[in-house]
């Protein structure tokens, strides 16, 4: 498969690893739908690309942290697009204090989690439509620390955390995002659409946003040439288009000599992966059913 000609719906392009591999995706020819909190700002991500290549590219804006705006964001994409060849769900968020959506819901699993199931859930029947549709779910090696990690209390845990406890947060968040690909693998074993999630490394662009210092490390990082985001750019964008990848599904790729690994626990246990998908469900048709 490559990106020539192909659909391609990328979330979080508006900076960072998103930013790095939509430009490397319109340089391929791609057609590209950003899904993006700020349509501003994905306006001028478009705007940017079409200063190097003719970019066909459209904006659907959407909080990512309602899953009843993923939902209606997706819908309004399959309105308009009967085929999809790619959802890359790059979009994520480490935040450093406890923060609930309006939703009453953790934030980092509302937008690390949430929002790519519910997108990937809406999409499916277009990416179906397509002769090999692929979904690509940025995970991190961060949920090998996650703490203590009980379904179905991790979707909902609004107990309070401070910055040193925000890593294992982050890390259920992922971990999250990695049984969820396994998950959706097996259940797509049969149909033309392969599911693969993958860990883009370390990475400086948006390291700690919500740390005062961020900046400043970033820039030492940069000027040390540590943590060069177009690597983990780089492989999100094989796993979306590149033909080594060709049929291959329920695969975490890291960035790291592009080795697939195997993931933390219970990532890897089916029935934890089932039980992880009906508590998700259960939570969402709750949401769908609570008044505005």
């Amino acid at each position: 498969m490559t990106a020539t000609a192909s659909t391609i719906v990328v979330t979080g392009a508006t900076s960072g690893l998103g930013a790095l591999a939509a430009a490397s995706l319109a340089a391929e020819g791609a057609r590209l739908i950003l899904v993006a909190r700020s349509a501003q700002r994905a306006e001028q991500t478009i705007s940017s690309l079409r200063e190097s290549v003719p970019v066909e590219a459209e904006v659907v804006p959407a909080d990512l942290a309602r899953p009843g705006d993923v939902r209606r964001a997706g819908e309004e994409i399959r309105s308009r697009h009967d085929r999809i060849d790619v959802l890359i769900n790059n979009a994520g968020l480490h935040a450093f204090e406890t923060r609930l959506t309006v939703d009453g819901l953790p934030e980092m699993v509302a937008v690390n989690y949430l929002a790519p199931f519910v997108l990937t859930r809406e999409l499916l029947p277009s990416l179906l439509r397509s002769p090999a549709g692929r979904v690509v779910n940025v995970a991190s090696e961060a949920s090998r620390r996650h703490g203590d990690f009980r379904i179905p209390e991790v979707l909902t845990d609004t107990s309070p955390f401070t910055a040193r406890g925000s890593s294992e947060r982050y890390g259920q968040s992922k971990l999250l995002d990695i049984m969820f690909t396994l998950a959706l693998a097996r259940r797509l074993a049969d149909t033309t659409v392969t599911a693969n999630c993958v860990d883009p490394g370390f990475n400086v662009t948006g390291l700690g946003r919500e740390l005062p210092f961020a900046a400043g490390l970033e820039r030492v990082l940069r000027t040390l040439r540590i943590g060069d985001p177009a690597r983990g750019a780089g492989l999100i964008v094989d796993l979306a288009t590149a033909a080594r990848y060709d049929g291959r599904t329920g695969l975490y790729v890291t960035e790291k000599s592009r080795r697939e690994l195997t993931p933390a626990d219970p990532a890897t246990d089916t029935s934890t992966q089932d039980e992880l998908w009906e508590s998700t469900e259960h939570l969402l048709a709750g949401l769908s059913e609570s008044p505005a």
